[in-house]
């Protein structure tokens, strides 16, 4: 960790790659913030891989270090997918400690069809959250996209429609929401740091 940086982890799990083409985006908006940077960190498909391309595999100590956390998921079923309630599911240590509470948090995610449970992947998101005694945050009316946007974005979290066949590329609104939501994270552990 850099001295006199807050650093914001964005742990995302992504098979097409919208989810991480967001994750991407969001952390654009950290780094737009003066003291602010973001760590990208990723989980294995199962528990026995590893991640050979992008992104190391997160670790118990990035969520130890980190000043605040973007979670993302692609939806299943409306639910967040296995491999990132696995990872979550193992950070019972940390829960015991108080390890993440008071830290801020946000989430994130895309679906297949534009009314596939976007909505509901992001409030499962926040449970294990809530638990750990993170401050969920959304996002604001205030944004112009979010009563703009005829796709993805929602007070929950920024969303994404990506297709069945993960070819619908983020759209100028979703865009404009995922970085805004990097930056007002990155804005508020600032000022929880403080």
């Amino acid at each position: 960790m850099i001295p006199n940086v807050a650093e914001i982890l964005v742990l995302y799990y992504s098979v097409g790659g919208s989810v991480k083409r967001m994750a991407d985006l969001i952390a654009s908006g950290i780094e737009r913030v003066p003291g602010a940077e973001a760590r990208v960190r990723t989980v294995p498909r199962s528990s026995s891989e590893t991640a050979n391309e992008g992104p190391p595999c997160c670790e118990h100590r990035d969520l130890e270090e980190c000043a605040g956390l973007a979670l993302g998921s692609p939806t299943r079923f409306g639910n967040m997918a296995a491999p990132l309630k696995h990872f979550l599911d193992g950070t019972s240590l940390l829960w015991q400690r108080g390890a993440l509470a008071g830290k801020p948090a946000c989430v994130f995610t895309s679906t297949a069809s534009l009314h596939g449970g976007q909505e509901t992947t992001l409030l499962s998101m926040m449970l294990p959250l809530f638990h750990h005694g993170m401050l969920v945050m959304g996002l604001p009316y205030t944004l112009p996209e979010m009563n703009a946007t005829r796709t993805g974005g929602t007070p929950y979290g920024a969303s994404h429609f990506a297709g069945i066949a993960d070819d619908q590329p983020v759209t100028d609104a979703e865009r404009t929401l995922c970085i805004a939501q990097g930056k007002r994270l990155a804005e508020i552990a600032l000022q929880l740091t403080k």
